[in-house]
């Protein structure tokens, strides 16, 4: 493993809090494409129930920490008032021209005790200023505080590296003004990042899930990564959508609660974070279909993770440890939680029992949750390669009833890009 570097307090509360709501919501939405050129009236964009404590209470339903909002997508269109163009609710029907979307989330955000966030792609394909790199700093610039000092404290800043690729942006600027404004978000991926990208818009970790890194993976549609002059503390954020597309579409779906807990099983229980996309529809609320999958995904959750059993942590030798339970225990699941004050350690694992392999991994992490065959155990063995510090192990009785994750065949996000004229994605 790389050089061991130490997460901020504010990079491992983020950690710890695991999951996460996405909002992709904005003219793509009333066009029904995924993205556009810039070219789309503000005058679609008409919600007529819109509802900012409907989405905020569905992302409480799931149990997110925090959301993060489109303020601005790949076409410009602004979900607040900026002063730095037009393109944006104020130029549309909506609340007569009155409307800010971004302070509507964020207060129900502030109501619920949910962390707010904002995606502000720096890909503009409306801002005439694109075109001089110097002018297209100085807007984005003047965005970016906007977002930073007019909407309280933020969660996450997201940076969208689709469309940018050779694209020199000043991030230095952009990086003063979140350090001046938000020196507590996480910032995703781009300019001085806390946090990145995993790598795929599947949501989908992979073992080993390392939290230091030299290298940054921008966005689906170009393979490799951008080296970076150092190493740093940056753990991966997982993204994926409950449907096939980012924004609504009235002939998708949502995703099985067979494939959701996969997703939840190789990103929250690799030791990764989740933001699981709920995309708005155009009356303004969640999708019925979409807030009844969350409210059975929160319940498949809790039949699993309720009823978590704290085992007694007996350190022997370096790298060992006894681990106690209470009671004799039919085990169904193990989750593991490293001690991370002192940076990642543990690259590779094992937990056996009376010398037989119940489990051979790599990394732990913030947790790691290992769904094994049923076994009866009163005690088992923890072994890592390195010495350092387990918070905690706590195991889960088995329990027939839970749904089997499933990743369907056939699924993957395309690493295509929408068609230029039409907008979509192809499947």
């Amino acid at each position: 493993m790389s050089a061991v570097l130490r997460p901020s307090a504010a990079q491992l509360a983020w950690q710890r809090a695991g999951l996460g709501v996405f909002f992709h919501f904005g003219l793509n939405t009333f066009a029904g494409v995924e993205w556009s050129d810039g070219t789309l009236s503000p005058e679609i964009f008409d919600p007529t129930a819109f509802d900012a404590d409907q989405w905020v209470d569905v992302a409480a339903d799931l149990g997110a920490a925090y959301v993060v909002l489109t303020a601005k997508h790949h076409d410009g269109f602004c979900l607040w008032p900026t002063k730095t163009t037009d393109y944006s609710v104020a130029s549309s029907p909506w609340r007569a021209g009155r409307g800010d979307v971004v302070a509507e989330v964020a207060a129900a955000c502030r109501r619920r005790g949910i962390g707010f966030g904002v995606y502000l792609s720096p890909w503009d394909r409306h801002a005439p200023e694109y075109a001089d790199a110097d002018a297209y700093d100085a807007l984005y610039s003047a965005q970016l505080t906007e977002l930073m000092t007019g909407y309280g404290d933020l969660t996450e800043v997201w940076f969208d590296g689709a469309g940018s690729d050779g694209r020199v942006y000043d991030w230095p600027r952009y990086m003063r003004i979140v350090q001046q404004h938000q020196p507590d978000a996480m910032i995703f991926n781009m300019g001085a990042p806390t946090i990145r990208w995993v790598g795929n818009e599947d949501g989908l970790a992979a073992d080993p899930v390392e939290y230091v890194t030299d290298a940054l993976a921008l966005n689906q549609y170009v393979t490799g990564a951008d080296a970076l002059t150092e190493h740093i503390y940056a753990p991966p954020e997982c993204d994926v959508s409950i449907r096939r597309g980012w924004f609504w579409h009235p002939d998708d779906e949502p995703k099985s609660i067979a494939h959701l807990m996969a997703i939840y099983l190789q990103s929250v229980g690799m030791g990764a974070g989740l933001l699981l996309n709920l995309p708005p529809d155009v009356s303004g609320r969640i999708d019925a279909a979409d807030a009844e999958r969350v409210r059975e995904l929160r319940a498949e959750l809790d039949r699993r993770f309720a009823r978590p059993i704290r085992a007694e942590v007996v350190k022997g030798a370096p790298g060992r440890w006894d681990v106690r339970l209470p009671e004799e225990i039919e085990v169904g699941q193990i989750e593991l939680c490293e001690a991370l004050e002192h940076g990642q350690r543990i690259s590779g694992h094992a937990i056996t029992d009376a010398g037989r392999d119940i489990v051979r991994a790599g990394t732990v992490g913030v947790r790691r949750i290992h769904v094994i065959e049923p076994v009866t155990l009163s005690s088992f063995r923890l072994e890592a390669d390195d010495g350092a510090g387990v918070e905690a192990v706590i195991v889960y009785r088995a329990n027939a009833e839970l749904v089997d994750p499933e990743l369907p065949d056939g699924y993957e996000a395309s690493t295509e890009p929408p068609d230029p004229v039409t907008g979509l994605v192809a499947h």
